[in-house]
């Protein structure tokens, strides 16, 4: 198995910031210090670091103010995306006082292309495909939506954003069960690294337990190993690790969105 902190150092060095080149439109990106700002994909925006340069205490505290000056003269919620091996040790305090929300908790998972990639095996009846035109990638929203009450607003419009930004930055799967989607998910091939990253992939309750989010996690690595990249990322809810971990992936780290949103008028 592959040592985590090994796997975790090149994550860290490698994909934890890395930003799509050219960027889809309507995203833009600013810097503050050890930060990067991201507006314009989906439905928040983004604060993303790879460390944070030893800023702590008072320090700390104002660069964490004005990240939500800058997003409450916007009128916009955003994601401080936190790390479970982020420093300093209170950081998560500081931002809960700053008026963040954390949302549940996922683990960050790695794995070597070559140990995920492998023949992609369906029940019967469920076929997979690619998909690219702005109808599938609003089916996918919906699906979202009608199977998990998981209102992902705007996603069809950023899947296609980055899609035309650069088509071969992005792909996006589908399971269908006849007219029906079960299982949607999309891999990004973070150019410049040694990374592709794992999205998506809830897989509607009555399908579960056929094998069809293994099925769409192995047609996705072997995208990545048709195209050289070394490595797989997952961001992983409690349901998706176990079978991830079953399959190869090791726990590197966790990470927690912690969500600030303006109060309502």
């Amino acid at each position: 198995m592959a040592d985590a902190a090994e796997l975790l150092a090149a994550y860290d060095a490698q994909a934890r910031t890395h930003l799509p080149e050219p960027l889809p439109r309507g995203m833009h990106v600013e810097h503050d210090g050890p930060l990067v700002r991201l507006f314009g994909l989906g439905d928040r925006g983004f604060v993303l670091y790879r460390d944070l340069d030893g800023l702590e205490g008072a320090a700390l505290d104002e660069l964490i103010a004005r990240q939500v000056a800058v997003f409450a003269a916007r009128g916009e919620r955003f994601e401080w995306k936190l790390y479970g091996h982020d420093r300093p040790p209170d950081l998560p305090e500081r931002l809960r006082a700053a008026g963040f929300e954390p949302e549940e908790e996922e683990t960050v998972l790695i794995a070597p292309v070559a140990a995920i990639a492998s023949p992609v095996q369906l029940p019967e009846g469920v076929s997979l495909r690619e998909v690219t035109s702005r109808r599938d990638l609003e089916r996918i929203e919906a699906h979202g939506e009608a199977a998990f009450g998981d209102v992902h607003s705007g996603l069809a419009e950023m899947l296609e954003a980055e899609r035309d930004a650069d088509p071969n930055a992005i792909s996006v799967v589908v399971a269908e069960a006849g007219d029906a989607i079960v299982c949607a998910g999309w891999i990004r091939f973070e150019g410049g690294t040694g990374f592709a990253t794992l999205w998506g992939g809830a897989t509607s309750p009555a399908w579960r337990r056929r094998g069809i989010y293994r099925a769409i996690v192995a047609y996705r690595a072997n995208l990545a190993a048709a195209r050289g990249f070394r490595f797989l990322q997952v961001d992983a809810s409690r349901e998706s690790r176990p079978i991830l971990e079953r399959l190869g992936f090791t726990a590197v780290t966790t990470t927690t969105p912690y969500v600030w949103t303006a109060a309502a008028p």
